[in-house]
């Protein structure tokens, strides 16, 4: 389609990004066109984390071999998405029938399958705002999830950093919250580059 022809019909070329991410999103990617919502920091989210971390492990049992919660919600401090993020680490994280059927009968909603990224699942809550970010055992990501948060929790200079950029990025305009998240990579590598996480340079 020519520039004439997408103004004519108002249709958008989407980005490469946009295109990887209708690749690996179950169902339409949710669409937010406008700025992202950041609250200060609530010492509820670790409790609200408590509760969910409980459910999960009641549909999982033993099939949990690390849950955590990390992101932004589980860093005293820091300003987020009233969105809290949970690492759960199974076996093996492409087998999906070995935890997808329980999760989807207690509610839970298979939104993103990522094959080629450390086999990356996420689901969202039944009933809660969540991310639950699915990896297999021994995968890299779960070090630099965990040592990233850390990391946070204890560099009031870098914590400040990335809140100061968080707050930076959050107004501005977006299509959908994953080009906010890209736009912090550049900030969050240099972070994980100063702390503990094996492998980091």
């Amino acid at each position: 389609m020519s520039d004439s022809e997408t103004a004519a019909t108002g249709a958008e070329t989407p980005s490469s990004s946009e295109l990887r991410m209708r690749a690996v999103t179950i169902g339409a990617p949710q669409r937010i066109d406008g700025a992202i919502e950041l609250r200060p920091y609530d010492a509820a989210w670790p409790l609200r984390y408590a509760v969910e971390a409980d459910r999960v492990v009641r549909v999982l049992g033993s099939r949990v071999l690390l849950l955590e919660h990390v992101g932004s919600t589980s860093v005293p401090g820091l300003p987020a998405k009233p969105i809290l993020d949970m690492l759960l680490v199974v076996a093996d994280s492409a087998a999906e029938e070995d935890y997808v059927p329980p999760m989807e009968r207690a509610g839970y909603v298979l939104r993103i399958r990522e094959p080629d990224w450390y086999e990356h699942r996420l689901f969202k809550g039944p009933d809660a705002n969540i991310n639950l970010h699915v990896f297999s055992v021994g995968c890299v990501e779960i070090g630099r999830m965990l040592g990233f948060r850390d990391h946070l929790r204890s560099d009031v200079a870098d914590r400040e950093l990335y809140a100061r950029t968080k707050r930076e990025l959050a107004v501005r305009h977006w299509k959908y919250v994953q080009e906010y998240a890209d736009a912090k990579t550049e900030v969050v590598e240099a972070i994980i580059s100063r702390s503990r996480v094996p492998g980091a340079s």
